[in-house]
C-alpha cells in the first residue's frame, strides 16, 4: 500500500508553517484506527469460536464450523469500518471539519440546487458506467480471487446507483460550493460546447480512477486471508516459532488489509474523508501500479527476487532461538506496517490526499510503511540464498530485491512530491527532517542534512473536490 504521510488537511490551503520544533497536529485522531481494529478482532473471535458460541446460547449450529465464507469476510469488514464511521462522527466530530466543504446550517431551497444535483448524477453514472465497462472488457477481472469482488459489486451497484440520488439530492442543499469536479464532467456530457473546467474533470476522473482499481483488488483480497486465519486449529499456531510467527504475520496483514478496505470504501465529505487530489503525475502512477496485479512486476514478473529461493522458516530450521529471533523481528516490522495502515482511519489511499497524517509511526518517518515492508522482504526471504544455481542466482536475487527497493523509493518520491503542493505537508516534511528518528539517524550516518522547504506566501494547495 502507497503509504506516505497523506490522506487532508484540514484549511491546507491557509494554514501556516508550523514551527519546526513543534509537531502539526496529525488529520485523523489515533483513536479511529484503534476502534476499527477492536471491532475487527471482535469480529473474528466471534466467527473462529462461532460453534463455541452457538453451543453456549442454546442455538442449534448443526455441522457448520466456523464462519470463513467470503460473505463472513466481508462481514467482518463493516465490523471493522461500522466504528471508525461512529467514532469519527460522534468523537472526533469530522463532519464539522471546514475541509468538507459543508455548510450543516445552510439548506438552499430543493429549486436552487435540483439542476446541480441532477448534472453530478449523470457525471457519477457516467464514471461509474465507464468503471464497469473496464471491468467487464477485461477478463483478468472475472478470475480467480477477482470473480468474488465483481460479483459483490455486481449486487450493490443497483442499490448504490438508488441511494445516489437521495443523497446528492440532500448534500448538494449544503455544500458550500457545489460545482465540484463531478459536476464539470456531467456538465461536459449534457451540455457538450459549453465552458468546463478541465482541470477539475482530469481530477474527478483520476479519483475515481484510483478507487475503480483498488477497491476491486482490496475486496479480491479480503476473503482469502480471512479465512485461513479463522480456521487455522491453535495447535498448529503454537507448533513451532516459524508457524507462530507466520500466523501473526498474516494476522497483522489482516489488518492492513481491512482498514485499507474500509479507506477505498468511504471516500465521502460528510466524513472529511473525500479525495482531496488524486496524484497528477503519470510516473507516480507507473511507480505505484507496477506494485499491484495485473501490472505487477515482482512475484512472476522481471523483478521476482525469489528465484531458486526459499523463507526464513526453510533456512533457520532446526534452530530455536535464531527462529524466534526471525520471528520476532518480522512481526515487529509487520506490525509497524500495519500501524501506519490504522493511522490513516478511513482515509487510506494509494495515490492520493485526503489528509496529512503525523502521529504513530509517522513521528519517526515520513514513510514507515514503505521501510518496513521492504525490511520485511529482506529479511524474511533472505535473497541471497537459494535452493538451486548457486551464488550466480543468489546474486541475481539480491540485484532484483534491491531494483523492487528502489521502486519504493521512487513511490515515495512521487507521492512527495504530489503533497509537497500542500503547506501542511510541507510543515510535516520540515519537522520530520529535524525531528523525525529517522531522517536524524540517516543525516548522522551520511552525515548530510537536507535543507527545510520554504514555500512562497501565495504558494497552495492544488484543486480540491
Amino acid at each position: 500500500m502507497a503509504k506516505s504521510a497523506s490522506s487532508d488537511a484540514h484549511e491546507s490551503a491557509s494554514a501556516p508553517i508550523a514551527p519546526t520544533g513543534v509537531r502539526p497536529r496529525s488529520a485523523v485522531s489515533a483513536g479511529v484506527g484503534i476502534v476499527g481494529l477492536a471491532g475487527l478482532v471482535s469480529y473474528l473471535l466471534i466467527a473462529r469460536f462461532a460453534p463455541d458460541i452457538a453451543t453456549f446460547l442454546g442455538i442449534d449450529w448443526g455441522t457448520r464450523g466456523a464462519m470463513n465464507g467470503p460473505n463472513s469476510a466481508i462481514a467482518s469488514v463493516l465490523a471493522c469500518g461500522g466504528p471508525m464511521v461512529l467514532w469519527s462522527i460522534f468523537v472526533d466530530k469530522v463532519h464539522r471539519n471546514p475541509s468538507t466543504g459543508i455548510d450543516w446550517t445552510q439548506r438552499r431551497p430543493w429549486r436552487e440546487t435540483l439542476d446541480i444535483s441532477l448534472t453530478k448524477l449523470a457525471g457519477m453514472w457516467a464514471t461509474w458506467g465507464l468503471i464497469a465497462l473496464i471491468y467487464a472488457t477485461m477478463r483478468y477481472y472475472w478470475e480467480g480471487n477477482y470473480a468474488f469482488s465483481m460479483n459483490l459489486l455486481e449486487t450493490v451497484a443497483p442499490w448504490l446507483l438508488l441511494a445516489s440520488v437521495p443523497y446528492m439530492l440532500w448534500l448538494d442543499r449544503r455544500m458550500i460550493e457545489p460545482r465540484d469536479g463531478c459536476y464539470a464532467f456531467g456538465r461536459w456530457l449534457i451540455a457538450p460546447g459549453q465552458p468546463v473546467d478541465g482541470k477539475a474533470i482530469g481530477h474527478h476522473l483520476r479519483a475515481w480512477a484510483v478507487k475503480g482499481f483498488f477497491t476491486a483488488f482490496m475486496l479480491s483480497i479480503v476473503p482469502g486471508n480471512f479465512s485461513a486465519l479463522v480456521t487455522v486449529p491453535l495447535s498448529e499456531i503454537l507448533a513451532n516459532p516459524y508457524k507462530t510467527g507466520i500466523w501473526t504475520i498474516n494476522f497483522l496483514y489482516l489488518i492492513d488489509v481491512h482498514i485499507a478496505t474500509v479507506g477505498y470504501i468511504l471516500t465521502l465529505k460528510p466524513l472529511d474523508a473525500h479525495i482531496r487530489t488524486a496524484n497528477p503525475y503519470g510516473m507516480a502512477w507507473v511507480a505505484a501500479l507496477v506494485c499491484y496485479p495485473p501490472f505487477i512486476l515482482m512475484s512472476g514478473g522481471p523483478l521476482d527476487y525469489q528465484m531458486y529461493g526459499s523463507d526464513w522458516g526453510y533456512w533457520l530450521a532446526g534452530h530455536e532461538n535464531l527462529l524466534i529471533v526471525w520471528a520476532i523481528a518480522l512481526v515487529l516490522l509487520t506490525a509497524v506496517y500495519s500501524w501506519a495502515t490504522m493511522a490513516f482511519g478511513i482515509r487510506f489511499s494509494n495515490l492520493t490526499h485526503r489528509g496529512i497524517i503525523t502521529h504513530g509511526p509517522y513521528m519517526f518517518t515520513r514513510h514507515p510503511a514503505y521501510i518496513s515492508k521492504n525490511m520485511t522482504w529482506w529479511i524474511g526471504s533472505l535473497p541471497f540464498l537459494v535452493t538451486a544455481g548457486g551464488w550466480v542466482e543468489g546474486a541475481r536475487n539480491v540485484v532484483l530485491l534491491g531494483l523492487v527497493s528502489g521502486v519504493y523509493y521512487w513511490r515515495a518520491k512521487t507521492e512527495e512530491k504530489h503533497l509537497l503542493a500542500d503547506p501542511a505537508y510541507v510543515a510535516y516534511w520540515n519537522w520530520a527532517q529535524e525531528h523525525a528518528l529517522v531522517p536524524r539517524l540517516f543525516a548522522r550516518m551520511t552525515g548530510r542534512t537536507r535543507p527545510l522547504i520554504r514555500l512562497e506566501p501565495d504558494e497552495r494547495v492544488g484543486p480540491v473536490a
